[in-house]
């Protein structure tokens, strides 16, 4: 299985590039919103991560639109993690890969009419403000990640810039990609 966990280099090559380009860059030197980013780009390195949230039925979501409705039919904390997994979702799109919102919205898609900036910051904020026992601060990244939805977008778009520059040099890790499993 591979994943950041199990490339110790490429998750600090992530975390370099993700605090250099927030704190340096964009002067947003906020370690839990740098540290949340970074995971959030750890984990969408595998594509069952990029789609992870399911229907009752087990089937995989793979648009906002489905998980919006599958998000309003659960409570308390899985429906905060679905609300949370829209957010992440929407970021990485419009954030990493927004050539792809195109596909993602095309026509024929449930997502046509939706708009991701608007959807991510929305479910950003919806699961800022359901209750997680086990890690209340978690929350308030929520809530900067809602507030700061456009910044937090613009920044991993330098972030993808500043992977594809380093891609070939050397002495650096290559950038990461999707993995699909």
């Amino acid at each position: 299985m591979c994943s950041a966990a199990n490339h110790p280099s490429l998750r600090m090559f992530l975390a370099g590039i993700t605090e250099q380009t927030f704190s340096a860059q964009l002067g947003m030197a906020d370690p839990p919103l740098i540290d949340y980013l970074t995971e959030l780009l750890a984990r969408f390195l595998r594509m069952d991560a990029v789609f992870r949230v399911r229907a009752t039925d087990g089937r995989r979501l793979e648009n906002i639109a489905e998980m919006l409705v599958e998000a309003e039919s659960r409570t308390g904390n899985a429906r905060r993690e679905v609300h949370r997994h829209i957010g992440d979702f929407a970021l990485f799109w419009t954030g990493i890969y927004p050539e792809a919102l195109g596909r993602l919205q095309g026509r024929d898609k449930q997502d046509h009419f939706l708009d991701y900036y608007s959807s991510g910051k929305r479910s950003y904020y919806i699961a800022s403000t359901i209750p997680d026992d086990e890690d209340p601060e978690g929350n308030a990244v929520l809530e900067r990640l809602s507030h700061d939805f456009g910044l937090c977008a613009f920044g991993l778009t330098a972030v993808r810039r500043e992977w594809e520059r380093r891609d070939g040099d050397a002495d650096t890790p290559p950038g990461p990609y999707i993995i699909d499993n």
